[in-house]
């Protein structure tokens, strides 16, 4: 009875999220259309959060593939994809990227490489959103526009594991793996396995 019962729901679940993807999409185009996103093709399991500010620019390229929260890749720290661009920054994302519950946030410049692959819950940001000095980030006025910002680059086929941050000034390789749960705050060499907090040299790959 247990197992017919079941079956039974799964059916019902594939014929909710057939439906329901189709929403999805749509929706996430109205977002992109309306925030003035340049994506050439994608595919997506819920819908992302998206704000590119005027000035701002975002393009994405072909087979942009995006899961979004629980319904998307259930593995903890569910949240929508966050595509967040301030004035005058950007975000380049090249063709057929992955990600899943990835934030995105861009003061300055974030580019990502062609075949990256981007685990649940990794963050990316170019910035370190307020002032180092107290008297500064005291004051609403000079706080968020002391803060460092350094332009962010993933190059071609980079993994990034789960729940891993990328902060600012970061270059990651050609090729190069990141661990899961790995704080990255200097660049990684192409071919390279790097992980823990902060990330460091593993080995090399073959």
């Amino acid at each position: 009875m247990q197992k017919s019962v079941s079956l039974f729901f799964k059916g019902l679940r594939r014929i909710f999220l057939a439906i329901t993807s189709w929403f999805d999409w749509l929706y996430c185009r109205f977002l992109f259309y309306t925030q003035n996103v340049q994506c050439k093709s994608f595919v997506t399991k819920g819908i992302p959060y998206v704000s590119v500010a005027l000035g701002g620019r975002c393009v994405i390229g072909s087979r942009l593939a995006m899961n979004n929260g629980l319904k998307g890749n259930p593995i903890g720290r569910p949240q929508p994809c966050i595509f967040f661009v301030d004035s005058h920054a950007e975000i380049v994302i090249g063709n057929n990227v992955g990600m899943s519950s990835t934030a995105i946030v861009a003061h300055t410049s974030i580019t990502i490489g062609n075949n990256v692959k981007i685990g649940g819950g990794v963050c990316i940001y170019d910035t370190d959103f307020h002032a180092l000095d107290a008297e500064k980030r005291a004051m609403r006025g000079t706080d968020k526009a002391q803060a460092n910002k350094q332009p962010v680059v993933i190059e071609d086929n980079v993994f990034i594991g789960a729940h891993s941050t990328i902060l600012k000034g970061v270059i990651i390789g050609k090729n190069a793996i990141i661990g899961a749960c790995s704080v990255v705050t200097r660049s990684v060499p192409p071919n390279e396995i790097w992980g823990g907090n902060p990330a460091k040299f593993i080995k090399a790959l073959p």
